[in-house]
């Protein structure tokens, strides 16, 4: 190739036309077609960081009329020559490889003829360990049928690979680096705190009237056995402390992004699991101290319908409050709790409506 030959202009996938023969190219697309390019890809796919803004030559081409070419050209990154044939991806070479080539060498005299290379689809991350374990400056980015599609230039692993870390130590931590009003809530001022978590408290100051009012309206079963009032306390406190166990959990899990579907068999099994042995503990316990064995059974039957239900409602409401654009944090903790105290309620009066008449 003549340096005094004009430079055939290509597109941005390396396509060398049979005219071009094997004259040394660089793209000249602008930067605006290659974000446009972008929007072909999926965020978080190595296809929607490759740059295809790239110089580009044949396996022909003199080193030296590569170099004259590429200066005065402006590129989202320079890093390395991509070399096709046909349009195919034959290799890369360097600029260290580059400069430091003989007069006279050409790029396939210099270029690594076997680089490392993913599809389009391929994870973010995947993608950066690999260019990172074969030491090159980038990575180039092919189609099923090795097409060159751009080339990820090294500021760009970087930053995948440094992403990768905030959110790896974000997850051991409990939380995502990325969830902004996780982070916005830890260090909102008090006015904003109070705004977040009164409205919440209102329901729960709502749902402890109400709570009284279906205690009132089992005024009958209390004054014929006052014992059962002695266990509404307990039962309620059981089944708030079980909702508030999976509670936490769940949400701990949306803040990594875990889920519902991941943790909700696990979760309700252990819900009823806990139940059962709560009710099984405190049957002989009833039954020793009160010497009441139909009180002891309408406390297990209680225990063991409230725990179960306030798994199952402990878990549901941050996921529809997440669903909802509400931060789970603020509004499920007293949202749950009003359920499940009139949930709790209302099973324990009815299972000592069912036994003690």
């Amino acid at each position: 190739m003549s340096s005094t030959r004009p430079l055939p202009s290509v597109n941005p996938g390396c396509d060398l036309s049979p005219s071009q023969g094997t004259d040394a190219v660089a793209n000249d697309v602008t930067t605006s077609e290659d974000e446009i390019r972008r929007l072909e890809f999926q965020p978080g796919t190595a296809g929607y960081h490759a740059a295809a803004v790239v110089p580009t030559a044949a396996p022909g081409d003199l080193v030296d009329d590569v170099l004259a070419q590429m200066r005065g050209r402006q590129f989202d990154s320079a890093a390395a020559v991509a070399v096709c044939s046909d349009g195919r991806l034959v290799g890369l070479a360097t600029l260290e490889r580059l400069f430091a080539a003989p007069v006279g060498a050409t790029v396939e005299q210099v270029m690594d003829p076997d680089p490392p290379a993913v599809a389009p689809g391929t994870d973010q991350e995947g993608a950066a360990w690999i260019a990172v374990q074969h030491g090159e400056p980038g990575l180039a980015v092919v189609d099923a049928e090795g097409r060159f599609a751009g080339l990820i230039p090294p500021q760009r692993l970087l930053a995948v690979l440094l992403e990768a870390r905030h959110n790896d130590l974000a997850r051991l931590g409990g939380f995502l680096r990325s969830t902004t009003s996780a982070r916005t809530a830890s260090i909102e001022s008090v006015p904003r705190r109070l705004w977040h978590r009164l409205p919440w408290l209102m329901v729960g100051l709502l749902g402890a009237i109400g709570a009284a009012a279906i205690v009132g309206g089992f005024e009958n079963q209390l004054q014929r056995n006052v014992l059962i009032a002695f266990f509404i306390p307990g039962v309620v406190y059981l089944a708030d402390a079980v909702g508030t166990q999976t509670e936490t959990l769940v949400i701990r899990g949306l803040s990594v992004g875990v889920g519902l579907r991941r943790v909700a068999g696990r979760e309700l099994t252990t819900g009823l699991l806990v139940g059962v042995l709560l009710a099984a503990a405190s049957y002989p316990l009833v039954l020793l101290g009160w010497h009441d064995a139909q009180v002891a059974t309408v406390v297990s039957i209680a225990l063991l319908g409230s725990c179960t239900i306030a798994s199952t409602v402990a878990m549901a409401l941050p996921w529809v409050l997440q669903r909802l654009g509400k931060d789970p944090a603020f509004g499920a903790g007293p949202l749950a709790t009003v359920i499940q105290d009139l949930l709790s309620i209302v099973i324990y009066f009815a299972a000592a409506a069912a036994i003690l008449g």
